[in-house]
C-alpha cells in the first residue's frame, strides 16, 4: 500500500506531506481546491511526463516523494531485480521525482536513478489512475481482447505463448520465402560472380596467419645480404681479430701475480675466463648463423607475388585471411541455395505449411479458451453490475476471427492472423430488457461506464495485483441509489487493495474508512493548498458541507452524522 506522500512546490501546494493507511480513502473539497493536483502527483511519481508547468511559480524544482509497503512476493520486487535496482529486506519502496524549472527531470526508487522508461515499468505495478475520462478507455474496442487476455491469463497464458512461439517461426520462414522470390533475379545475376569468387579464392590455397609468415620471410630474404656482412663483421671482431686471444692472454699473465693477492685478483680472474667462454660460444651462434641466412632472389620474388594476391584478396573479401575464409564459406552457402533454390523453397514451403497447421490448431484453442473466459468475465460481470444497480443490465463478449482479404486461407475463409491469434474481442451491452445486445460506444451512457469500470476493476483487482487504486471523480454523473452502491461497491473493494476517491458526492465519502479535506487558502499573497486528515468531528462538518452548500444547519449536521453512523453499520456487516 502507499503508506506515505511527500509534495513540495508543485502548483499551488508549497509544501504537504500525508500519511496513508489500510482501506478506503477519500479526498474532498472545494471544486478548485487543488485536489486534482494530489493526482498529478501520484502520475508523475509512476511515470507521467512532467513539464516546467507543474513548478510552483518562484521556485527551483518540485519534489515529490512516496513511500510503499509491499508484500515480499509482489511481482514490482522481480521488475526491479531485472534493473538491477538494490532492495531491502524491509519491503519498503520508495519513488522521488523531482522536475526543475527548466523542465528536467530526475528519478529515484530505493536511491538509485532510473529513467521514465523504467519509472514507468515499475509505476504499472503499484498504481492505477483512472479519472471520469479515463473508463472511456472501454469504448476502445482494440483494448477488449487485452482485458479478456488479463482476465484468463491462468488458463490462456500458456497456450497464447506456445502459440506466439509458432508464430514467429512462421513469420521467419514466410519472411525467407519473400526473400527468396524477390531476389531471384538478382540472385541469378550474382550466381556468377559468386562461382568466380569461390574459383579465385579456392585456388589461391589460403592458410589463416600466413599473410603474417610471408611478411617476415621476406623481411629476412631482402635484407639478407646485409645480415650476412652485418654478421661476418661480428663474427670477425670477436674470434678474427685475435679478440679471445686477447682475453686468453690477460687470463694468463694475472695467473702469473694471483698469489702475491689472491683475494683481490682471483675474483677478476674468474670473470675474465667467464668472458672469455661467453664470447666464444657467441662467436661459434654467429659463425653458425651466418651460414644459415638464405640469399633466395626467386623465393622473394615467389613471396612478393603472394603478398600482392593477399592485398588484392583483402581489398575485395576481408581485412585478413580469416576473414576471406569466412566469406568464402558464405557465398559457398549462398552459391548452394541459389543453385538449389527451388529445392529450397520447397522444403521452406513444407516447413512453413507445417508451422501454419500448428498455428491453426493453437489459434483454435486459443479461441475456445477465450469464449470460456468471456462466459465467466460477463456473468461476474453481471453479478457486480447487479450490486451497482444494474442488475437487469445483459453483457456479452462478441468474440470472432478476423476476416481480411490479404489473410491467409483458413477452410476457404481468409483470416488476419496476429501475435494474438485470429479472434477480435467486442464487449456488448444492454441496459434494459427488451434491448438487443450492442456495442457499449453506441449505447453506454457515463454513469454506465463508470459502473462497468468499476466493476472491470473489482474484478481484475485479484488478478493484476496493484495495491493502489485512485478513482478521480469516476462517480461523476451518478446519483441517488446508485452513487450509494458505488460507494458501497469501493469499500468492498478496498478489502482486496488501498483505494482512494476523489469525489463530490456525500454517499461515497461517508463509506471510506479515512476521509482528506483538500482546501486552497491565501497566506501572504500566495495561493497555496493543504491536505488535513479529518477527526470524526471534521468529517461530520466536511459531509453537511457537502450535503447543504455554504449554509450548514443543524439539521444538516445531524444528517451528516447519521450517514456516517448507517455507514459504519453497513461496513460492519
Amino acid at each position: 500500500m502507499l503508506v506515505a506522500l511527500s509534495i513540495r512546490n508543485l502548483a499551488v501546494i508549497e509544501s504537504v506531506s500525508v500519511d496513508f493507511h489500510k482501506g478506503f480513502h477519500v479526498l474532498t473539497g472545494e471544486t478548485g481546491a487543488g485536489k486534482s493536483i494530489i493526482i498529478d502527483a501520484l502520475s508523475l511519481v509512476i511515470g507521467a511526463r512532467g513539464s516546467a508547468e507543474f513548478v510552483r511559480y518562484g521556485c527551483d524544482k518540485a519534489e515529490i516523494e512516496a513511500m510503499f509497503n509491499l508484500q515480499a512476493d509482489h511481482p514490482v520486487w522481480d521488475v526491479l531485480k531485472e534493473m538491477g535496482i538494490h532492495t531491502e529486506e524491509d519491503e519498503h519502496l520508495v519513488v522521488r521525482r523531482e522536475l526543475t524549472a527548466q523542465g528536467k527531470s530526475v528519478s529515484r526508487i530505493n536511491g538509485q536513478m532510473v529513467n521514465l522508461t523504467m519509472l514507468r515499468q515499475v509505476g504499472e505495478h503499484l498504481v492505477n489512475i483512472h479519472g471520469q475520462h479515463e473508463h472511456q478507455s472501454l469504448l476502445q474496442v482494440d483494448k477488449h481482447l487485452h482485458l479478456l487476455d488479463t482476465y484468463g491469463e491462468t488458463i490462456i497464458a500458456p497456450v497464447k505463448a506456445e502459440y506466439q512461439d509458432v508464430y514467429k517461426q512462421f513469420v521467419a520462414v514466410r519472411k525467407q520465402l519473400e526473400e527468396l522470390e524477390e531476389s531471384s533475379q538478382k540472385s541469378l545475376q550474382m550466381l556468377d560472380l559468386y562461382r568466380f569468387q569461390i574459383e579465385e579464392i579456392s585456388s589461391a590455397g589460403l592458410k589463416i596467419g600466413e599473410d603474417e609468415s610471408l611478411a617476415e620471410e621476406k623481411r629476412k630474404l631482402a635484407n639478407s645480404e646485409k645480415m650476412m656482412d652485418t654478421v661476418s663483421e661480428a663474427y670477425e671482431t670477436i674470434y678474427g681479430s685475435k679478440g679471445l686471444d686477447s682475453v686468453g692472454k690477460a687470463v694468463s699473465k694475472l695467473n702469473d701475480i694471483v698469489s702475491f693477492d689472491a683475494p683481490a685478483l682471483q675474483p677478476i680472474i674468474e670473470q675474465l675466463q667467464s668472458a672469455y667462454y661467453q664470447m666464444e660460444d657467441a662467436a661459434f651462434a654467429l659463425r653458425d648463423y651466418r651460414e644459415r641466412i638464405e640469399f633466395n632472389p626467386a623465393r622473394l620474388e615467389q613471396i612478393e607475388e603472394r603478398l600482392d594476391l593477399l592485398v588484392s584478396f583483402r581489398r575485395k573479401y576481408g581485412d585478413n585471411v580469416a576473414e576471406i575464409l569466412a566469406y568464402l564459406d558464405r557465398i559457398r552457402k549462398e552459391t548452394e541455395t541459389i543453385e538449389n533454390k527451388d529445392e529450397v523453397m520447397r522444403k521452406l514451403q513444407q516447413e512453413a505449411d507445417g508451422l501454419f497447421a500448428k498455428l491453426v490448431v493453437l489459434a483454435e484453442r486459443l479461441s475456445g479458451l477465450r469464449k470460456q473466459c468471456a462466459e465467466r468475465l460477463t456473468k461476474q460481470m453481471e453479478s457486480e453490475l447487479t450490486d451497482l444497480q444494474m442488475e437487469r443490465t445483459r453483457l456479452a463478449v462478441k468474440l470472432e476471427r478476423t476476416e481480411d482479404p490479404s489473410g491467409l486461407d483458413v477452410d476457404g475463409v481468409r483470416i488476419r492472423f496476429t501475435k494474438h491469434g485470429f479472434d477480435s474481442a467486442e464487449f456488448l451491452i444492454s441496459p434494459n430488457p427488451g434491448e438487443p445486445l450492442r456495442p457499449l460506444h453506441k449505447i453506454a451512457s457515463g454513469g454506465e461506464l463508470s459502473r462497468l469500470m468499476l466493476a472491470l476493476k473489482s474484478i481484475f483487482a485479484a488478478v493484476d495485483r496493484v495495491p493502489v487504486l485512485v478513482f478521480d471523480e469516476v462517480d461523476t454523473g451518478v446519483s441517488g441509489r446508485a452513487a450509494q452502491s458505488i460507494a458501497e461497491k469501493m469499500s468492498k473493494l478496498a478489502e482486496m487493495c488501498q483505494v482512494f476517491s476523489i469525489t463530490h458526492l456525500p454517499q461515497v465519502a461517508c463509506m471510506a474508512d479515512r476521509h482528506y479535506l483538500i482546501q486552497k487558502q491565501v497566506v501572504g499573497e500566495r495561493t497555496m493548498t493543504n491536505v488535513e486528515a479529518l477527526s470524526s468531528e471534521g468529517r461530520v462538518a466536511e459531509l453537511a458541507r457537502m450535503l447543504g452548500g455554504v449554509e450548514i444547519t443543524e439539521k444538516t449536521l445531524h444528517h451528516a452524522q447519521e450517514m456516517l453512523t448507517l455507514a459504519d453499520a453497513k461496513k460492519a456487516m
